[in-house]
């Protein structure tokens, strides 16, 4: 099994979690997407200012990659912050791509069959 695997798994059930989480108390459904930074992180504040308009869009799961339990995830992405999951799956790295999230987006969007709604 490759290294990352086990902690995609841990991911994608914490993300589960915030979605289920999110479900109940709002009764939508959004996409996590998940920011993996550390302190201090220029890159990493600008890429959530850049994000700010797209907020009510998905939940920020913020992942710091120097603490102990995501050793993993420091090693893969220690010279590559910020970078993004959406939905546990690798979206972008070190800015912010809009048209690439929009794209993302509106595609989970379309797929209402999936349970996903945006907020009315």
């Amino acid at each position: 099994m490759p290294w990352f695997q086990g902690n995609s798994m841990q991911l994608a059930k914490y993300s589960l979690q915030l979605l289920m989480r999110n479900l109940s108390a709002s009764k939508t459904i959004l996409p996590v997407l998940t920011l993996f930074t550390k302190d201090p992180c220029p890159l990493c504040d600008e890429a959530k200012e850049t994000l700010e308009p797209y907020k009510n869009r998905f939940i920020l799961q913020e992942v710091d990659i120097t603490l102990p339990e995501n050793s993993a995830w420091y090693e893969r992405y220690k010279f590559d912050i910020p970078v993004f999951h959406l939905n546990g799956q690798f979206l972008m790295m070190h800015r912010v791509d809009i048209s690439k999230l929009e794209k993302q987006l509106q595609k989970l969007e379309q797929q209402g069959a999936g349970g996903w709604r945006t907020p009315s």
